[in-house]
């Protein structure tokens, strides 16, 4: 099955970002496919390069970067909601690239399920 996501929330303020990692780590051990995850609202925070949690805290951003870079997988972020919230491509993690709703749109095309993670 092929599955698109998208993310509303941020980080560290919402468990959405931490299940929809989860869930992605886990439709691909399945043999699933993750066709885009696109970040929306404030679910943007989840690309900046910029976050630095504790030692003892997990990086939620580095995990996204690392899951792009193993599988493949198309991170990005609305381009509207990164310009209000300060996020612009020179402070975007590995992984991540900036593009516009369209991007949303085709990954709702393309997959079999879009599945939600935040309000």
């Amino acid at each position: 099955m092929k599955f698109g996501l998208l993310i509303n929330e941020g980080p560290y303020n919402h468990q959405a970002a931490d299940t929809a990692y989860k869930f992605a780590r886990a439709a691909l051990a399945k043999g699933h496919e993750i066709r885009r995850v696109f970040f929306y609202n404030d679910g943007v925070n989840n690309a900046t390069r910029l976050t630095e949690p504790p030692q003892d805290d997990r990086h939620i951003v580095n995990r996204w970067s690392k899951l792009a870079e193993e599988g493949g997988i198309d991170l990005v972020v609305c381009v509207a909601a990164g310009l209000r919230r300060g996020l612009v491509e020179d402070n975007l993690a590995p992984g991540f690239r900036i593009s516009g709703l369209g991007q949303l749109v085709e990954a709702g095309i393309e997959a079999d399920r879009l599945v939600v993670f935040g309000d």
